[in-house]
């Protein structure tokens, strides 16, 4: 299935994350709190990464050359990989830096309205951004729990806005906290405390982000579903007597590539086979849209070799 609703989802979350981060950086501006400055570069950077995403799909679009054959489909794993380390070093770093800062040389927060209200703010915008990510996600998450949904999704938008949506608004609440401890005690660590906290959590979402578009960029075969309903196509057909080494890769979220052996009856000439191998592939493409390469290798009148793919091949290994 197409996950096109990404693509909402990333500009929903771009256009939440300049208006917070403007709104942060002038509370931090009011208050001197570095969990909002820690919020304000967490947000900017949010924002870059809904770029990269949108680079990513733009250039994910273009024809295939002489030198990339298959296409440019798998340069939106690239940027999702990108997001992740932008995540890590522009966002969970430097919150981790600025907290320990604070903490160690603390100072009371001014103009605390300020930071309570932007606060507040920010966590409807980001509450109205991941219910746009949420409703972009559910046709495609097919009843899967949002732990599974991020885990094989192959399509890196959805995940990422997901996660960084989640991070953000929890990261808020991280900082609502800090800002209150630190009105109630008069104690500028517990500001500090909050940063730290939402570097933290930077940290582990961009690990995250970071092993599961991996997974895509070095070849992940299609899921067990596609693969099965790609072996019944082949089974029912009736010109092929049996198959094996069925292989499947992502090229990107919506280009599979698909080869396996095939067994032919050995009294079929070559036109004839030709063309009933050309009505296989055709009928994999109807069954699978993704399959946009089918390879087929004839091996008539003989039994393939064994498949020695392992048995959990068409897993995800990160």
């Amino acid at each position: 299935m197409s996950e096109d609703g990404s693509r909402e989802a990333t500009l929903a979350a771009l256009a939440a994350n300049l208006g917070i981060a403007a709104s942060k950086f002038a509370a931090f501006f009011f208050t001197g709190s570095s969990a909002m400055l820690a919020e304000g570069i967490h947000s900017v950077a949010d924002s870059g990464n809904q770029g990269l995403l949108m680079l990513g799909r733009r250039r994910a679009t273009r024809r295939p050359s002489r030198a990339h054959p298959f296409g440019y489909g798998a340069e939106r794993y690239f940027y999702g990989f990108l997001v992740s380390v932008v995540l890590f070093f522009g966002g969970g770093l430097f919150a981790l830096y600025e907290g320990y800062e604070k903490i160690v040389h603390p100072h009371p927060l001014e103009s605390w309205p300020w930071a309570v209200g932007v606060l507040v703010a920010a966590i409807v915008l980001e509450g109205l951004s991941l219910r746009t990510a949420v409703r972009s996600s559910n046709p495609v998450r097919a009843g899967r729990s949002w732990a599974r949904f991020i885990r094989e999704a192959k399509a890196p938008e959805l995940p990422v806005v997901l996660l960084e949506d989640a991070a953000a608004l929890t990261g808020l609440a991280f900082a609502l906290a800090g800002v209150t401890l630190t009105l109630v005690t008069g104690n500028g660590a517990f500001d500090g405390l909050g940063s730290v906290a939402i570097g933290l959590l930077l940290v582990a979402v961009a690990v995250t982000l970071a092993r599961e578009t991996k997974s895509m960029i070095i070849g992940e075969a299609a899921s067990p579903a596609v693969e099965d309903a790609i072996m019944d196509v082949l089974r029912d057909d009736p010109s092929i007597e049996s198959f094996a080494q069925l292989r499947t890769l992502h090229l990107g979220p919506e280009d599979l590539l698909v080869a396996a052996r095939v067994t032919l009856p050995s009294a079929r000439d070559t036109e004839e086979a030709a063309r009933a191998l050309a009505e296989t592939e055709r009928r994999i493409r109807s069954r699978v849209p993704l399959a946009t390469t089918v390879y087929l290798y004839p091996t008539p009148g003989e039994e393939p070799p064994p498949d020695r793919q392992p048995p959990d091949a068409t897993r995800r290994t990160t």
